[in-house]
């Protein structure tokens, strides 16, 4: 099944738009955006031209969050939330949030074109922070929205005052993200779009095993306490301690002193731990971190072991969930649903009201990564399901359905 041809257009819009500010980087050569950064500013002002462009009022608030808001005849009506972040990780691709943000976008601009009366206030949001490169603690700018940032939180941010950000749940309806799958199973059952059921439970840790630096041609093997080899062995045992759905990562890792004919001193780590059931997740914690401390033992290297952010397991609104299904069944064969092993803002604002995602294919199921790849006709059906989703929001809340 194809989308109405009407929405053809408006999906074209958004893959050059996604071109456009995957021009739009704070480091040459590769597209990375952080939380504040003057890339990152840039792109607020140009998604908030096309959202003036479309009618809205745009604003960014105290976490730099971007918004676009369509009110409705009924001054003293909730808001419908929509969008994604537009913060990268480093050496992104390019449609990894952006595209989220920019689907609501044609989306909500589609059903103003309707005419339709909404019984709701709509908001199109582009977060600040959602990949936590800047400060290695997730979702900044839903959290600061939802009042969920904690005294570590804004003791770590150099920018001052975000917390101003926080608004009351009694606002809000409900939250709507569409986000790229980054994973194989649609492309596998060879669907363009997906409903997520659930966001998966995840922890960040920081680590660092801590030696001696030496000579490396003065200081004999059995001698030494050499860091890296530490934890060496300990990301070999990330890679295979988990089983079944849990996933556990290292991506970082920096070495000191640094030099070739040094024996690494200190090596610093990041952890990140996954999966649908905190049970899970926190069992596979629990034997890192007594892996850790006897590689450390074994090695005579002292062990830091520290817990950046930990996320609950977060299911969808189930109300909304099946809106979302009859929106996705209207233009595809087949309605799947799926969990999400990866991390998204509707984790944080699905405390601030009920919150629905939907996936989207990309090719190879390739995320974080700047082959990451959509088609246009897939990101058509994402605006078309997303403004059936909005409508048939409107006829329930108007009492139709």
């Amino acid at each position: 099944m194809s989308a109405p041809a009407l929405f053809n257009e408006s999906a074209a819009r958004v893959m050059q738009q996604c071109d456009e500010l995957g021009r739009i980087t704070d480091e040459p050569g590769r597209l990375t955006r952080t939380f504040h950064s003057p890339a990152m500013q840039l792109a607020n002002g140009l998604v908030g031209t096309w959202m003036r462009a479309a009618g809205l009022e745009v604003w960014d608030d105290a976490a730099f969050n971007l918004f676009g808001r369509w009110p409705s005849a009924r001054g003293r009506a909730r808001t419908l939330l929509l969008g994604s972040h537009l913060d990268t990780v480093r050496d992104a691709g390019k449609y990894d949030g952006p595209l989220g943000v920019l689907v609501a976008l044609a989306a909500l601009e589609h059903v103003k074109s309707q005419g339709l009366p909404l019984p709701f206030h709509v908001e199109v949001v582009g977060f600040s922070d959602e990949e936590g490169v800047r400060y290695q603690t997730t979702y900044l700018g839903s959290r600061a929205l939802a009042g969920r940032l904690k005294k570590t939180d804004l003791a770590l941010i150099q920018e001052k005052g975000i917390e101003k950000a926080r608004r009351k749940a009694s606002e809000f309806l409900a939250y709507a993200e569409v986000h790229i799958e980054q994973g194989p199973v649609l492309e596998a059952r060879d669907l363009a779009l997906g409903v997520v059921t659930a966001i998966a439970s995840q922890a960040r840790i920081r680590l660092a095993f801590s030696g001696v630096a030496g000579h490396a041609g003065t200081t004999p093997m059995a001698l030494r306490r050499d860091a890296l080899c530490g934890a060496a062995e300990f990301i070999v045992a990330v890679e295979k301690a988990p089983a079944g759905q849990t996933v556990a990562t290292v991506g970082m890792m920096q070495v000191s002193p640094g030099a070739s004919n040094v024996i690494p001193g200190r090596v610093e780590l990041s952890l990140d731990v996954r999966d649908q059931s905190e049970a899970r997740r926190g069992r596979l914690c629990a034997k890192l971190l007594k892996i850790a401390e006897r590689l450390a033992a074994q090695r005579n290297l002292t062990l830091e072991w520290k817990i950046v952010q930990e996320t609950p397991a977060v299911p969808c609104d189930k109300r909304l969930t099946q809106l979302m299904r009859q929106a996705v069944g209207r233009h595809e064969r087949e309605v799947i649903a799926l969990p999400s092993g990866a991390g998204h803002d509707g984790a944080e604002i699905a405390h601030l009201c009920p919150m629905t995602m939907l996936f989207v294919r990309c090719q190879g199921g390739i995320s974080h990564n700047p082959a990451e790849s959509v088609q246009t006709s897939d990101v058509a059906k994402s605006i078309a399901a997303l403004a059936d989703f909005i409508i048939l929001l409107a006829a329930r809340e108007q009492g139709a359905v």
